[in-house]
């Protein structure tokens, strides 16, 4: 084992799950709202960091970029509008089944349209954060009497820092408001929450349209450093076991999911790990850095089915 290396992996692996995180609070946010578990979150976040790119590109509108962001958002608020009036409104007193079904094809059918509108080819995102000077970290100790230094790209940490603060903008949204309390007592108990005058459509309605805005904000953050093309939304795949690593309806425990996932990949990937798994094992291990959060899900939801921060629902008959 290189212990050199194990903080710049590790820290390195937390920072990029932040982005992660914040992917999952979309989800979350949807499942508390409505018990609906949205499969086509990462269409949403392709689609509106597609139209972030067209705004801001030359080849699209040439918009500077804070203004294609606010345009791109728009989009991604009148998308998550659009998704729950007319595509899951009507399912309503469905059977789950149909539900989860509807959002499978609405993933699909969302994909379908990237490509009619954009094309397969891919793009070069917006530069928002400098990549030619990362930041070097002087840890305050040392392995074998030399300092550990940590090289961290800016982009990286910048993305981890947006992320963490849209996180804390949602938490005092849900805390201190009247639309944010009107959403914590629908998703408490519809019945309960629509006799005592709460406009529960309208409180799914805003719950799509910020899921709509946090799934554009996790791909930007995630485009600025891998690129923009189809496969933005692979990411997710990353976000499902942390929202259940987390608990379903648990806001908290989706962001400490994606951190621990961030955290995992990133470890996965430190070499030398040959010590403790054997040569073979390491380099499977290395290259299979995209399975790691759900060996980590296995592992969790055998002995805490409802996650780490999930809770059990009693109903009394």
């Amino acid at each position: 084992m290189n212990w050199q290396l194990l903080p710049q992996f590790a820290i390195t692996g937390l920072l990029n799950g932040g982005p992660i995180a914040l992917i999952a609070l979309g989800i979350v946010l949807i499942f508390k709202s409505s018990e609906i578990f949205n499969f086509a979150q990462g269409q949403m976040l392709l689609i509106g960091t597609m139209a972030t790119w067209w705004f801001a590109s030359p080849e699209g509108m040439g918009l500077p970029l804070p203004l294609a962001i606010l345009a791109a958002l728009g989009v991604s608020i009148l998308l998550g509008l659009a998704i729950e009036r007319f595509t899951l409104r009507p399912m309503t007193g469905q059977p789950l089944l149909s539900i989860i079904l509807m959002t499978l094809a609405l993933s699909q059918f969302l994909q379908g349209l990237t490509i009619l509108i954009f094309g397969t080819v891919q793009r070069n995102f917006p530069v928002i954060f400098e990549v030619t000077n990362p930041y070097k970290i002087t840890l305050p100790f040392q392995y074998n009497g030399n300092p550990i230094i940590v090289i961290l790209k800016q982009n990286l940490v910048w993305s981890f820092i947006i992320a963490m603060v849209c996180v804390l903008v949602l938490w005092v949204f849900f805390q201190y408001t009247n639309t944010g309390l009107a959403m914590r007592a629908t998703a408490e108990d519809h019945e309960t929450a629509q006799s005592v005058g709460i406009r529960i459509n309208r409180v799914f309605g805003i719950s799509w349209a910020i899921a709509g805005i946090i799934a554009n904000i996790g791909g930007i953050l995630i485009a600025t450093a891998s690129g923009l093309d189809l496969s933005l939304p692979v990411v997710v795949l990353a976000a499902f076991p942390a929202v259940l690593l987390g608990g379903l309806e648990s806001i908290p425990g989706a962001v400490v999911g994606g951190l621990v996932i961030g955290l995992a990949q990133g470890l996965v990937g430190l070499p030398n790990n040959d010590f403790f798994l054997g040569p073979e094992m390491a380099q499977a291990v290395r290259n299979s850095a995209e399975i790691v959060p759900y060996i980590i899900l296995l592992v969790v939801l055998l002995f805490r089915p409802d996650g780490l921060f999930g809770q059990k629902r009693i109903e009394r008959i």
